[in-house]
């Protein structure tokens, strides 16, 4: 393996921190959750998962934070939870790659849910 120069170091704790800084909630207002579980997966969670992190971080979106939880019974997978202060909770269902940029632009950029996709609501 070749010798990392200081740059090059410099480099890597700088791409890192960043990927660090995803996952810190402290300053963010919104919550985007994603349920993970085998059957979800199975469906596609893990892509609609990505789509929703790549489109946050493509169009800068720095108060949202994405997490992911494990199964939910009784809903339709993959199934993505949005909370945003002062209007609750809503859950998709049936969510695919496409739903998921709607989610996005519509939702956490637009701030109004995407009617067709929402399974739930609760303040």
């Amino acid at each position: 393996m070749a010798k990392l120069s200081l740059s090059d170091l410099h480099a890597i704790r700088e791409r890192e921190e960043k990927n660090l800084k995803k996952r810190d909630i402290h300053g963010r207002t919104v919550h985007v959750v994603v349920a993970m579980g085998t059957s979800g997966i199975e469906k596609g969670a893990k892509l609609v998962l990505n789509t929703i992190a790549d489109e946050v971080e493509k169009r800068g979106l720095d108060n949202v934070i994405i997490t992911q939880t494990g199964a939910v019974e009784g809903r339709p997978e993959p199934v993505v939870e949005v909370f945003k202060p002062g209007e609750g909770l809503t859950v998709y269902g049936n969510v695919g790659k496409d739903d998921a940029v709607r989610i996005v632009a519509e939702h956490l950029e637009g701030g109004k849910a995407v009617d067709d996709l929402v399974i739930g609501h609760e303040e």
